[in-house]
């Protein structure tokens, strides 16, 4: 295991090699004995690049990502990007939760490449494959030095957030939007209060995440909301769904973008098992509604769209459209998931 011999406690350092994903920089692990951050153990690389190239194949609107974390304290017990732990010999399940890779240079090396001959300034997102904005950020800080060199670069980008802490940033963001094209998404899945702290235990509420689009869309910030995942047979009932439409127009977000629970390898496992402990009744529907592989069946996917998307247009938002600032599109095919770095995973 590559991380086994980095055992660092907070103030101390150790070296290992990893010249695929890291260069032979230091790698230091640390932990803080804060309750915030208590079982979590940070690792503190040195990136050689921090813009990553999608695969070719993707079907996303965007060609280039920024990733500063590796793994996510929100531990959503559905988050696809846990098969990219096992890329660095990483547990997919509590160490996806526990062990945060941070990318210390990330805003030193954007700049540098931002600067680069040989960048054309195109779009890049933020968050597709975890969250930018998860309780590491608010000790790193690295988000605002990325966003200062997208600004002074004019660049433009968007995010994908569960983080009420991409607020901290309002100012920042404010003046980006002034000489670039800016996007922000934020991801509400559902409103229910008991399935929120059993399937994402370490994000804000729902409530949290939704007032932080109202915060931004005052300060004339326009945020969409991706309104993922939809858990079949747990928030897809129609009064759920109207539940959380309803609130999303409250909070004056300009879209709404629903897309469905899909179950990759590493996150299906841990998923079956949450599922196992919490609604075991559920299991044999899931292997049935599963049986064919990621993804809920088309007829499934369509019902659940054309229930939002009607939804929407009765509360007076509706899902993006062509010519908004870029947003996340509909689930990608399984063929389009790249199997290592420095390629992005496909989103949710």
């Amino acid at each position: 295991m590559r991380w086994e011999n980095l055992t660092v406690e907070s103030g101390s350092h150790s070296r290992a090699a990893d010249a695929a994903l890291f260069g032979a920089d230091a790698v230091v692990s640390r932990t803080f004995d804060t309750p915030e951050f208590r079982g979590i153990t940070f690792h503190e690389v040195r990136a050689r690049s921090i813009i990553n190239r999608v695969p070719g194949a993707s079907r996303m609107p965007f060609e280039w990502t920024v990733n500063p974390y590796r793994g996510c304290s929100h531990a959503c017990v559905y988050c696809f990007a846990r098969k990219s732990h096992s890329y660095l010999d990483l547990d997919t399940g509590l160490g996806f939760d526990s062990q945060i890779v941070v990318k210390v240079n990330a805003p030193d090396l954007l700049r540098r490449q931002l600067g680069s001959r040989r960048w054309l300034g195109e779009h890049i997102a933020m968050g597709t494959n975890v969250d930018c904005y998860q309780r590491a950020e608010g000790r790193y800080r690295l988000m605002p030095g990325i966003l200062g060199a997208l600004r002074d670069h004019a660049n433009p980008f968007s995010i994908l957030t569960k983080g009420t802490l991409i607020l901290r940033d309002l100012d920042l963001l404010v003046q980006a939007s002034e000489v670039t094209d800016v996007g922000i998404s934020v991801s509400v899945g559902f409103t229910d209060p008991a399935l929120w702290r059993t399937v994402e235990p370490g994000t804000p509420s729902p409530e949290r995440r939704l007032d932080a689009v109202r915060t931004l869309t005052e300060h004339g910030i326009d945020v969409g909301v991706l309104m993922a995942p939809v858990i079949p047979f747990l928030s897809d009932h129609p009064a759920q769904l109207r539940a959380t439409v309803r609130a999303i127009a409250a909070s004056g977000a300009s879209s709404v973008t629903p897309l469905v629970l899909h179950l990759r390898p590493g996150a299906r496992e841990w998923f079956m098992a949450w599922l196992g402990q919490h609604h075991p009744h559920l299991v044999r529907r899931y292997e049935r509604l599963y049986a064919e592989g990621a993804y809920a069946p088309k007829w499934y996917q369509r019902r659940i769209t054309r229930q939002v998307h009607d939804l929407a247009q009765e509360y007076g938002i509706g899902p993006a459209r062509a010519g908004m600032p870029r947003r996340i599109p509909e689930p990608p095919d399984p063929a389009d998931e790249p199997v290592s770095e420095p390629t992005q995973l496909s989103l949710i």
